[in-house]
């Protein structure tokens, strides 16, 4: 194949990508808070393939929303139709999802490799509003100039003190089920 093809190839499946996304979007002004009373913050993560995941679990969860920080557009084809039942709130600073969910009266946790509290020993409140950053680079703030957002770490027993941003959030999606129902089937 040539290099001119491929590259005609790659932007024909990049385009058609954001006519699924602005169509999902479009949608997804539609959607309706899930069951449960927590929220995700998803700050400036990259546009890829885990933002897509992380809509499916949530949507499985019962998440009431998910605030996008800094994030384009991205495949909405992974979360298999999740990206229009999870209401989406975007956002272009971390401040600005910070006052929405404060407003509201929502805890905030961030998720940190050597946060303070351990999930499992810690009561998660019903309006509880959950921060992921970036695998690579980390969260888009200082933790320290946030005295409200508690840091929150899953415990690991191997040496990796890193996992997958979608699987961490299922994870805290889990346990955050595990103490507001009688099961998680519920």
């Amino acid at each position: 194949m040539s290099r001119r093809r491929a590259r005609r190839q790659k932007t024909a499946r990049r385009l058609q990508m954001l006519k699924r996304y602005q169509r999902q979007r479009a949608r997804n002004a539609l959607a309706t808070p899930g069951s449960q009373g927590f929220a995700l913050v998803l700050d400036n993560l990259k546009a890829g393939y885990n933002v897509a995941k992380i809509f499916r679990s949530a949507e499985a969860f019962g998440a009431a929303e998910i605030h996008l920080v800094n994030v384009g557009p991205f495949d909405p084809a992974p979360a298999k139709g999740a990206f229009r039942k999870v209401p989406a709130r975007f956002h272009a600073t971390f401040d600005s999802a910070h006052a929405a969910l404060s407003q509201r009266d929502f805890t905030l946790f961030a998720l940190l490799p050597d946060g303070a509290h351990s999930l499992p020993d810690t009561a998660l409140p019903r309006d509880a509003a959950f921060v992921f950053g970036h695998e690579e680079h980390g969260l888009s703030f200082a933790p320290g100039d946030y005295a409200d957002i508690q840091p929150l770490r899953i415990p690991q027993a191997g040496t990796t003190q890193s996992l997958n941003v979608s699987i961490a959030a299922s994870i805290v999606m889990y346990e955050y089920l595990r103490q507001h129902t009688a099961s998680p089937e519920q």
